[in-house]
């Protein structure tokens, strides 16, 4: 008998996947070739494995504005149920999606929070669940999910799997509940949180400032950009810095802000005892919400944040209201480019964070991993999720990418977010950069490949001067000379980043109040920043821990303790 072992691989085309591990009893090549019907189980061998025949397996998503308006509103003959990725799962894969619900909004929206919450209370699961990492503890403690673990080990492709360590073991722990990995985590890139200052340098020219080297700057440019009529309407109805109601987050938030003043909200945070603590409750916080405060009085800030979401404020920013804001490397491309479509002349640029000595500032970054599909448990094909997670990252980085179509194509740059599943590279932006950068010193676009190619498109169109080229502004604002990823190599090489020091599963306590207090937090430091004393803080430390805090500390504190390895941080440097 001869054992033949064919590495699985993804197919192109029509061409159907070898199977891995085939035997050929008759001393021939059993392989499987295009037209053979094989059984569902053995054509679904492997990481890349066809189920023949199809599969259909349940769901329930998200539509965000960025995909509702952005993506699909450009695209032909394509939908939320029926475009280029529900096409190639089912083509390459055998597996077709079915949603049973659909809400509007973000992920972490509170509509589609609440939904899935509803949905969960009420046990009518679909095969494949997208929870937060308190609602997949719920399911794990209620036995409601399959455990995933030999799965894992069984189905992820070598590719997937290099992906989905790169931040080392945290994503994973936060899955796993008494030794059984119970979800496949979608990892995040932690240091494509990193936050900048987004500026109006045209307004920073007009006025005669310069860029902000201490925190001082950035006050005294935000007084200028509300005070001295930088847009010449002879009118003060403009703002020097965006925020929103939620106060945090990846656009128009206060993070970049309040590490100017060393207080770094929401992440835990490792003292001079080696303890973890909660940095939304450390006493630098109360210099940051003071200094917001004489802002808001000063009129530096919409008066009407407190109930503006950030939609309602990138319309702010659209008029050409606003000079500076907080965010993220693609605010380029939302809100900015709003505001340049609406007044070409207008020029943002990022800058980094500042700090109040003008030493380089830390940059923190939360704990980056806040989504995981579980299954339900009986699912007919539990593995199924592995397989979408391979194909997603095949398609995009393997040896049969396809970026320029399924990822970040001119005509809907967002394409990628169609996908169910949506795991990508850490450092994969920063990586592109320096690839980017080196093409601009040598020439040599001919190394160009994949993604990378993909981008220098993007960015000699908008070099061309061409209208189609002027909606890719965005674009050369992160990958460009003076692009945001160009700060974030300047970052990693100075060592800036602050990383979250808890990346376990939500603790008991978490689940039962994290809620409430953040909910609390968010409350308190809106009221301080519209002018309540700043004593009010003192009031919420000790609110804060008599309503759980304390507790959340000291269960933080055990995991830390019984997780030695985590003292190391992730190793994100390259």
């Amino acid at each position: 008998m001869n054992k033949v072992r064919v590495r699985p691989i993804a197919a192109l085309g029509s061409a159907i996947v070898l199977m891995a591990g085939l035997s050929a009893c008759d001393g021939s090549e059993n392989n499987v070739g295009i037209g053979v019907n094989a059984s569902a189980t053995e054509a679904a061998a492997g990481p890349y494995g066809k189920y023949d025949p199809p599969i259909e397996i349940t769901t329930v998503r998200n539509l965000s504005d960025i995909v509702e308006n952005n993506v699909l509103s450009v695209l032909k003959d394509e939908n939320f149920e029926n475009n280029r990725w529900t096409r190639l799962y089912f083509d390459q894969l055998g597996i077709k999606i079915n949603y049973n619900w659909v809400v509007k909004g973000n992920d972490t929206s509170d509509p589609y929070l609440l939904k899935v919450n509803v949905m969960l209370a009420s046990g009518d699961l679909p095969d494949i669940i997208p929870v937060n990492a308190t609602q997949l503890k719920q399911l794990a403690d209620s036995g409601q999910i399959e455990d995933m673990t030999n799965l894992y080990e069984t189905y992820a492709s070598p590719q997937l799997k290099e992906i989905l360590s790169e931040e080392g073991q945290g994503p994973f722990d936060a899955a796993t509940f008494d030794g059984k990995l119970m979800a496949v985590p979608q990892t995040g890139s932690s240091i494509e949180q990193a936050q900048f200052v987004w500026i109006r340098t045209d307004w920073l020219d007009k006025l005669g400032l310069r860029p902000p080297k201490t925190m001082k700057d950035i006050l005294a440019i935000s007084k200028a950009f509300s005070e001295r009529d930088p847009d010449e309407n002879h009118k003060k109805d403009t703002f020097g810095l965006a925020i929103t109601k939620e106060l945090f987050g990846g656009s128009m938030g206060l993070e970049g802000f309040m590490a100017g003043y060393g207080a770094y909200p929401n992440i835990w945070l490792e003292d001079s005892a080696g303890k973890l603590a909660y940095g939304s409750v450390q006493p630098e916080m109360k210099k940051a919400l003071q200094a917001l405060q004489t802002m808001y009085k000063n009129g530096e800030l919409d008066e009407e944040f407190g109930v503006k979401e950030g939609t309602k404020v990138s319309e702010v920013i659209s008029d050409g209201k606003i000079g500076m804001e907080y965010g993220q490397q693609w605010n380029s491309i939302w809100p900015l480019q709003l505001n340049k479509n609406n007044d070409p002349n207008a020029q943002w640029r990022a800058f980094p964070i500042v700090s109040e000595s003008g030493d380089p500032a830390k940059v923190p970054l939360k704990f980056s991993t806040t989504k995981f599909f579980a299954v339900r448990s009986g699912a007919a094909h539990p593995e199924a999720i592995i397989k979408l997670f391979n194909m997603h990252v095949e398609k995009n980085w393997g040896e049969t990418q396809e970026n320029e179509y399924y990822y970040a194509p001119p005509d809907a740059e967002s394409v990628w977010q169609l996908s169910m599943v949506q795991p990508a590279p850490t450092k994969k932006n920063l990586e592109l950069f320096r690839t980017l950068d080196d093409v601009r010193r040598t020439g040599d676009k001919a190394m160009l490949t994949g993604e990378a190619k993909a981008i220098q498109q993007k960015l000699d169109a908008y070099a061309s001067g061409s209208k189609q080229g002027f909606a890719l502004w965005g674009w050369e604002r992160i990958y460009g000379p003076e692009g945001a990823e160009g700060i974030v190599d300047q970052y990693d090489k100075d060592d800036q980043f602050l990383f979250d020091k808890f990346e376990g599963a939500p603790t008991a306590t978490m689940v039962e109040r994290q809620t409430t207090l953040e909910k609390m937090q968010n409350e308190v430091f809106v009221k301080i920043i519209l002018g309540a004393p700043i004593e009010e803080f003192d009031k919420f430390v000790q609110d804060w821990d008599k309503l759980g805090g304390e507790q959340i500390t000291q269960e933080v504190n055990d995991y830390y303790a019984s997780h030695a390895s985590l003292k190391k941080q992730p190793l994100v440097k390259g």
